[in-house]
């Protein structure tokens, strides 16, 4: 799998990693067992950039990676970075991001992760003031000389956010929602990122799972899954569920995406596999993060880091369906 370099962590991870939010079991059960089992496909398949937070489970999935890197066998050994998150675990005030709760709060996921110093460790979508303020960047480039963690980075919800830390020197990373559903990152934060040299982490490419194609009007989910329970914003930001578009307009949209894969993508390319290689293939992306659930979608996931380049014939597609469904809609709300 193609690898590039993590913004200014100087790290080289692969352009599909893994995210783990589901392995938190946070989406429903999953195993002991089926969650490692799924990380050790991942890693077979080549991914190397695992992304968690520390309120994943209340730290399950931390715990889970932290396991699965200790038990892992010399032929299975390439070096993997892993990112955690932090800030969710207290009130989302402003005034909770100071020093001594980050302190408390790396040190737990050390513990979790069983680490003397932590990859990465990036603010997890806190109130939009946070971002500008100076005592925060002080306090993270403290635990950066302590040895607490080895660089640091932020995950947001709007383009303004991440404009804000991008102009901050000591921001190695940003992690935002992009996919066919969700462009304005890709005009607005891609080329402030890679002018500045941060990386781009980019989270939800699939959705919520609209761009698999395997959702129709029918499709129900567990009550305590977020596309069931978080459609109206109510529990945090709806644009983390189906990137914030409404439901039947979502499965419109993919049903057009489905088909524009038929025609354009190489044969045997799933519409979730098309929808991360379009990403990774913008080449201020240093990681796509799809998550998964157990070893058959890890794999599938990876697959998609393979890929042959999509071309110019399925980006203006993607465009096409993004301007005809969604921009109206989606494009000034993040």
């Amino acid at each position: 799998m193609e690898t590039r370099t993590l913004g200014r962590t100087g790290r080289s991870v692969s352009v599909v990693g893994l995210g783990t939010w589901q392995l938190g079991a946070d989406w429903g059960d999953v195993s002991d067992d089926d969650a490692l089992a799924t990380l050790g496909a991942a890693a077979q398949e080549g991914v190397t950039f695992f992304d968690t937070a520390d309120v994943y489970g209340d730290g399950r999935s931390e715990q889970l990676i932290g396991k699965f890197q200790r038990e892992r066998t010399a032929e299975n050994a390439a070096q993997i970075t892993v990112a955690t998150k932090m800030g969710r675990r207290a009130e989302q005030v402003p005034e909770n991001y100071v020093l001594d709760n980050f302190r408390e709060w790396t040190d737990r996921s050390r513990r979790n992760l069983g680490v003397d110093t932590l990859d990465l460790v990036q603010l997890h979508c806190p109130p939009t003031s946070v971002y500008s303020d100076d005592a925060v960047y002080d306090a993270l480039d403290t635990l950066v000389d302590e040895g607490v963690m080895a660089a640091y980075g932020v995950s947001v919800e709007k383009v303004e956010e991440a404009l804000a830390a991008i102009a901050r020197p000591n921001v190695a990373t940003v992690q935002i929602i992009a996919n066919a559903f969700r462009l304005k990152p890709l005009e607005q934060v891609f080329p402030a990122a890679a002018e500045a040299g941060v990386g781009i982490i980019v989270r939800v490419p699939l959705a919520s799972g609209l761009l698999s194609g395997k959702y129709d009007a029918a499709t129900t989910f567990a009550d305590d899954d977020h596309r069931t329970f978080n459609r109206d914003g109510s529990a945090f930001d709806v644009g983390e569920t189906f990137s914030g578009v409404d439901y039947e307009t979502g499965i419109a949209a993919a049903k057009d995406f489905g088909a524009l894969v038929e025609s354009q993508a190489p044969d045997g390319v799933t519409s979730a596999q098309a929808a991360i290689t379009w990403l990774w293939q913008h080449p201020e992306v240093s990681s796509v993060i799809p998550g998964a659930r157990n070893i058959e979608q890890a794999r599938s996931n990876a697959a998609a880091g393979r890929v042959p380049p999509l071309g110019d014939d399925f980006d203006q597609g993607v465009r096409r369906i993004y301007d005809e469904h969604l921009r109206a809609v989606i494009h000034p709300q993040w």
